[in-house]
């Protein structure tokens, strides 16, 4: 008789689940694609603030201020944002665990039978996959049905905090590049140097958001940075209209 696997050989489920923080590789690609799209965030929404703002006046104090402004509103946006999505999401897996406690403390033998199916979907035999359920069901049958049936792991449940801190920094990182592009450099060069330092961040977050999904580079790159151009010729272009009519 062909040996059944061990529980550590079950392969795991491709959900959410293994997106939590310390999940292995595919956690930490996810945290990073996240991180690089929160500093494309904070580039361009602070980009497009400060280079409309540059249209309507040359005042670097109104240039800081709203450049300040619109950091910390963004940052703490996209922390509130996070915490409250991960937050719904941790309340969801907390009661899907213990709905599945419960199942199983009323009808174990429907759920052996619910696991030894799920198993065999994944490609083990049917006597495979009862003794591999058997097994994991003994070791710890929350856990199994967890991990197989609803792609959670118990000890590793989404922490709102982290997913609101590392947001709010990955915001507050790309922002600063347009804040301090635009109040630096002297007036007669300070929007070239904001416009032409908000692109190549662009272009490189595009590029790294691209690796990390093994997509092609050129037309990532090409989509944030002609998004990013378009922002702030928006933007600007408001900000002299409205500058030129004194409101």
């Amino acid at each position: 008789m062909t040996d059944a696997p061990q529980p550590t050989d079950v392969p795991a489920a491709d959900t959410p689940a293994a997106e939590t923080p310390g999940g292995g590789l595919g956690s930490r690609l996810n945290w990073l694609r996240a991180a690089v799209l929160g500093a494309n965030d904070g580039v361009v929404s602070t980009a497009g603030l400060v280079v409309g703002v540059a249209g309507a006046t040359e005042s670097q104090a109104a240039l800081l201020t709203a450049g300040l402004a619109g950091l910390l509103a963004g940052s703490m946006s996209m922390a509130a944002g996070e915490y409250v999505s991960v937050s719904t999401q941790r309340d969801s897996e907390k009661a899907a665990l213990a709905e599945e406690r419960r199942e199983l403390r009323e009808d174990p033998e429907a759920e052996l039978a619910e696991l030894t199916g799920l198993l065999a979907a994944r490609g083990l035999s049917t006597d495979v996959a009862r003794e591999a359920a058997e097994q994991l069901t003994a070791r710890d049958a929350l856990r199994a049905h967890a991990r197989v049936e609803l792609g959670i792991d118990p000890d590793r449940l989404t922490v709102p905090w982290h997913a609101a801190a590392a947001s709010c920094l990955a915001f507050t990182v790309g922002a600063l590049l347009p804040l301090l592009a635009i109040v630096l450099p002297p007036a007669s060069a300070r929007l070239w140097v904001t416009v032409l330092s908000v692109l190549a961040a662009l272009a490189l977050t595009g590029w790294w958001s691209a690796r990390l999904g093994a997509a092609p580079a050129g037309r990532a790159i090409l989509r944030n940075v002609a998004g990013g151009a378009l922002a702030m010729a928006v933007t600007y272009g408001a900000g002299s209209l409205l500058g030129s009519t004194g409101v």
